[in-house]
């Protein structure tokens, strides 16, 4: 098999993603140009607007569907609150939040017409609970309203409560959940451009976050039985796909494992280090390692349509809710860093990679954050040859800058950086 990362004489280099096969290129005097820049309207805010720009931000709950839980710290410690009703959200304002998507890509419909699936008793008596308030009610007819009149559906008739129970189960039993953190701007900002990123977060912030999803992502597989994968991302920025530019991330349960999923697993009957070998290993290789702490390993990564550094866990678990709270937050700590280093106006995604429960190859879990600088055209379309405007090198040289200077300001947690990191810190022990 030919070398996945080539530079040739040119100086154009020639990637084959180790994992998925895509073939990019990367062209000389492209990769040291600035990275792009969301254009974020740059707006006086007046006192308070801070907390209502959109319908994520705490003076506004009611414009999102029912809550399933929320993230709240006390000078004691932090607690995790399960299904509010309408009369509570605002006693106090969430760290991070979760509900449903009002308009899912898997409905409740589909898993109960496709799979026979029964909502659970205690989500029955949470919607009964939550239509006995009255504000409860409004709410919920309010958000079925909305959703009845941009999707051209029927919404429950005012006197039907049967219809509205049923609708109300059908919202609250939802497979696919978001999970918003708490701010839309940074703390005492006075212009509308100083949006908080996952990187501006504090790292304990950030790890109460991926905490707070882990516990979202292991909830929906208890729930939704046949679901065979949940796929998490976050769409930062409108360029990226985002729908608020509001620091949130996404989790939809589906019964199917995707082409790529598939595509791995094979890969692994055939070899079980493949992870190690084909990713870890060609990173240090060719000197594509970023930086790695006691519980990850974050690398330029290699074939991807878009610039992009992927974070491993190093841990012997895999699946994410299976790892310590050490690992967990060594893992956090990492992907932040990855995020502080990029920066809040840069257009990214983070996709999450774990081992679904029922696949018995072993699989580390990784996350892959791409910088969405450029806009796939129609040579890509033609060929399936992506034209990637920063190599490998250049990534890796970007974030190691970034991230020294960064660890300089206290702004990360500890980790070692670029040659720093050692032999023993390369290893996965997934397998």
């Amino acid at each position: 098999m030919a070398h996945p990362l080539v530079r040739l004489a040119d100086g154009t280099v020639m990637q084959v993603g180790p994992l998925t096969g895509t073939q990019v290129w990367s062209v000389p005097g492209r990769s040291h140009r600035p990275l792009d820049r969301a254009q974020v309207p740059h707006e006086a805010l007046e006192p308070g607007a801070a907390s209502r720009l959109c319908a994520f931000c705490s003076d506004r709950y009611l414009e999102t569907t029912p809550e399933k839980s929320r993230l709240v710290r006390t000078p004691d410690g932090a607690r995790i609150d399960r299904r509010r009703l309408a009369s509570h959200l605002f006693d106090d304002v969430a760290q991070v939040r979760r509900f449903a998507n009002l308009f899912e890509i898997v409905s409740t419909t589909s898993w109960r017409v496709n799979h026979g699936f029964i909502p659970s008793a205690d989500t029955v008596a949470w919607a009964t609970a939550y239509l006995a308030e009255p504000e409860g009610e409004a709410h919920v007819r309010d958000l079925l309203h909305h959703r009845a009149t941009s999707a051209g559906v029927v919404a429950p008739a005012a006197g039907d409560a049967a219809a509205l129970l049923e609708a109300t189960v059908d919202l609250l039993a939802g497979s696919h959940d978001v999970v918003v953190a708490r701010r839309h701007v940074v703390d005492g900002a006075t212009h509308t451009d100083r949006l908080a990123s996952a990187g501006t977060l504090t790292p304990a912030e950030h790890a109460d976050f991926i905490a707070f999803t882990v516990d979202t992502l292991a909830d929906l597989y208890a729930r939704q039985p046949a679901a065979r994968y949940v796929a998490v991302f976050q769409n930062w920025l409108r360029e990226a796909g985002a729908s608020f530019e509001h620091l949130h991330k996404q989790l939809v349960a589906i019964d199917a494992n995707g082409p790529q999923l598939q595509r791995e697993a094979g890969m692994l009957r055939e070899d079980p280090l493949l992870y190690q070998r084909a990713v870890v290993d060609l990173a240090r290789g060719d000197r594509l390692v970023i930086a790695a702490n006691d519980h990850a390993v974050a690398l330029a990564g290699v074939g991807h349509r878009y610039p992009g550094v992927e974070v491993y866990s190093t841990s012997d678990r895999q699946l994410p809710w299976e790892h310590t709270p050490q690992e967990m937050r060594g893992f956090s700590d990492l992907l932040h860093a990855v995020h502080a280093a990029t920066g809040p106006a840069v257009p990214t995604n983070e996709e999450w990679h774990h081992r679904p429960p029922e696949l018995a190859a072993p699989m580390p879990w990784r996350a892959v954050i791409k910088w969405r600088v450029h806009v796939p055209a129609g040579f890509e379309g033609g060929t399936k040859i992506y034209v990637n405007t920063i190599d490998p090198w250049t990534v890796r040289e970007r974030v190691v800058t970034e991230l020294l200077a960064l660890r300089e300001e206290g702004a990360v947690a500890p980790l070692r950086i670029g040659d720093e990191v050692t032999a023993a810190d390369l290893r996965l022990r997934y397998a």
